[in-house]
């Protein structure tokens, strides 16, 4: 399939390609529809028949599997939900690359409203990686609202990793997961937000197996008017132990609240929180100016240094 420029960046922006790869197992939906799938012998992707997504079944003990699924919107107008389940199977060690980019041009808002959940099975690993990235000249507004559930089976392992770039005017972010036994998450949140924009993200973390753990962290930041809600949660129902951590710069006339919540219904549950909003340190910005940056470029390196 032969793309034009405006699709190579954006699959650039939120998979790190320019083209779909020749091989390994991918999935790409353009405009509300699904136009590219490949399956491996380990990892199937099969479309759904009942609602718009895909399934895909990573078998057991399968290793080094890398799994693309990018979505790409480039017309003014389009209002896209897909559905898509992945299966990993016990003993898996996979990762999976996926993200919206939204290309508006036109006066109609472009929004994509993508739901994951993810079966991750017994002492599976997975890795996951989303993007979300908005461009375009259009007054037309671009809208992105995930939803990802996790369900963890004894000792599996997921590191998550959420990043919106920049571009996207409205998003609500909605995430949970259910840890088993030995179940161990770490999810890790970055976005920026500028102009006029609006990020509010809820997450809920349910630690029920004995010895589960997980460490969410979030890093942000808002320039401009934009304004961002965090509200993090960790629910301790057993033996374990949990860290939630939220650091967030604030610049111009932006808005920031951040609402850590920890629960524990345990004895033996340890959950820790913190918060932290604040504005970039006077004393970073004059070492780097005086190193022949201009102040815009000091913010930058500042800005650039702190979501890494």
């Amino acid at each position: 399939m032969m793309f034009n420029s405006i699709e190579k960046n954006l699959l650039y922006s939120i998979a790190d390609i320019k083209d779909m790869p020749a091989s390994g197992a991918f999935s790409l939906r353009r405009n509300g529809e699904g136009v590219m799938i490949n399956s491996t012998e380990k990892v199937i992707i099969e479309r759904k028949t009942d609602k718009p997504g895909i399934n895909i079944k990573v078998a057991p003990y399968t290793k080094g599997e890398h799994v693309h699924i990018p979505v790409i919107v480039t017309e003014s107008g389009v209002d896209d939900l897909v559905y898509n389940d992945f299966y990993i199977g016990e003993g898996a060690e996979v990762r999976i690359v996926a993200g919206c980019g939204i290309h508006n041009d036109g006066s109609t808002d472009s929004k994509h409203n993508g739901i994951h959940r993810f079966h991750v099975g017994k002492n599976a690993k997975l890795t996951y990686v989303e993007k979300h990235y908005g461009e375009g000249e259009g007054t037309g507004a671009r809208i992105l609202n995930p939803v990802t559930e996790v369900f963890m089976d004894e000792g599996a392992e997921c590191e998550m990793e959420t990043v919106q770039i920049k571009g996207v005017d409205s998003t609500v972010r909605e995430t949970n997961a259910r840890l088993g036994k030995n179940a161990k998450i770490v999810v890790t949140e970055r976005l920026m937000t500028h102009g006029s924009q609006s990020a509010h993200s809820n997450m809920e973390i349910s630690l029920d197996g004995e010895d589960a753990s997980a460490q969410i962290i979030s890093r942000s930041v808002a320039k401009d008017a934009s304004e961002q809600i965090f509200y993090p949660r960790a629910v301790g129902n057993s033996r374990c132990r949990a860290h939630v951590q939220c650091d967030s710069i604030i610049m111009d006339s932006a808005k920031i609240r951040s609402i850590p919540e920890i629960a524990a219904n345990h004895p033996d549950a340890q959950i820790v929180h913190e918060a932290a909003i604040g504005k970039i340190n006077n004393d970073q910005l004059t070492k780097l100016c005086t190193l022949g940056l201009t102040e815009e470029e000091a913010e930058e390196v500042i800005i650039e240094g702190f979501l890494e």
